[in-house]
Formats: structure tokens, C-alpha cells, sequence
């Protein structure tokens, strides 16, 4: 005899609402990818935020330890490679003069958001940062709202004689730009200089 109070359970066949769930409403698949291009792939796969503000991000300092000076070619070339026979002039540039204007201001950050894809800048790129440049209109510019990081296009525009509105532009259509709101507070953290992308 069975005690009604106690049910066997039942360990075999399908349960309902049972599996791993997924965040799609359709049938999903799996498939291989290129290694190198999993965190795209996951960034555009990922819901849109409200936008892609953040508060907490690794801003690195610049520390030029380094001289490697690189010969100038005396003519410009098309994307291609100069001639072997090709002279080359007496000056020389050195990258970390070339990149970094005022070091004891310029920090790097990684990029983890697609907002300014339109600019050049992907997830991943690294960007150069100093914090001595006053933002002008149309500078990309690392932005602080309210405690959290945002990189965006800085926008200034005249609106009466003496007043000027501001607000930041996401280069990319799938991401709001912000205009601030009464209780939000803008700080322009420092300007952007330089992309540092790897192209292999």
C-alpha cells in the first residue's frame, strides 16, 4: 500500500517548463565562431541598454618608458610600401611624443561598447584620453553623468546670445544620445586623442 501523503516522483520522460531557459521567444541553434570574434558577436547580441552608461571602468595611466623612433619617408605613399630605394629624411618620430602630449594627464581606456562605432571606435580599441584639453564642440570626450562613465560626441550648440545647450551624440542610430535631465550633472572627465586599433 501506498501512503497518500508521500507521491513517488516520477524520474523519467519530459517535464514541463523543465531545461535551461533562454532569453529569445524562438527556437535557438548552436554554432561555431572564430575565437577572436566572440565578444562582438555577444555585444550585438545583447540587449540595447537605455543607454550604455557605466560606473565602473579601468582607466589606465600613461607611463612613456620607451623611446622608439620611426624613420619619415621622403615621399607619401598610396597604402602601399615605399621603394626600397626610396630616401628617407633626417627626422624621426618618436610614437610616445607623437601620442602623448601631456603625460601626467593621459590615461587609456578599453572600449566595451559599439555607442561610437560610426567614429571608428569598436569594442576592444583602446583609447587615449587627456584630461589638460578643454572639450570643444564635436570632440569625443570621456563624459561623467551623475557618477557613471559614458564616451561620447561632445555637442555645443548656441541657442540664445549668451546660452549654449549641450548634449552628447552616440555614433551609432541603435544608440540614444543623452540630453541631460534637470537633476543630472555633466562632467566632462577628459578628452579623447587618439584610437589605438589592432588590425591584426
Amino acid at each position: 500500500m501506498i501512503d497518500s501523503l508521500h507521491q513517488i516522483p516520477n524520474h523519467g520522460g519530459k517535464r514541463k517548463n523543465a531545461g535551461r531557459k533562454t532569453h529569445y521567444q524562438e527556437k535557438t541553434v548552436v554554432m561555431r565562431v572564430p575565437e577572436s570574434k566572440v565578444v562582438k558577436i555577444k555585444a550585438w547580441l545583447k540587449p540595447i541598454p537605455k543607454d550604455d552608461r557605466s560606473k565602473n571602468i579601468e582607466l589606465q595611466p600613461i607611463e612613456a618608458r620607451t623611446h622608439l623612433q620611426i624613420a619619415y619617408p621622403l615621399e607619401s605613399v598610396a597604402a602601399g610600401f615605399p621603394s626600397p630605394a626610396q630616401d628617407y629624411t633626417e627626422d624621426f618620430i618618436d610614437l610616445n611624443e607623437h601620442l602623448i602630449h601631456n603625460p601626467l594627464s593621459t590615461f587609456i581606456l578599453r572600449v566595451n561598447s559599439l555607442s561610437m562605432k560610426n567614429a571608428g571606435i569598436d569594442i576592444d580599441d583602446q583609447i587615449i584620453i587627456d584630461r589638460s584639453l578643454t572639450p570643444e564642440h564635436g570632440d569625443i570626450v570621456l563624459a561623467m553623468i551623475n557618477n557613471e562613465f559614458t564616451v561620447k560626441r561632445f555637442m555645443k550648440e548656441k541657442t540664445h546670445q549668451h546660452q549654449y545647450k549641450v548634449w552628447l551624440k552616440a555614433e551609432n542610430p541603435e544608440y540614444p544620445d543623452i540630453y541631460l535631465q534637470s537633476e543630472e550633472e555633466l562632467v566632462i572627465w577628459g578628452v579623447v586623442t587618439c584610437i589605438l586599433k589592432k588590425l591584426r
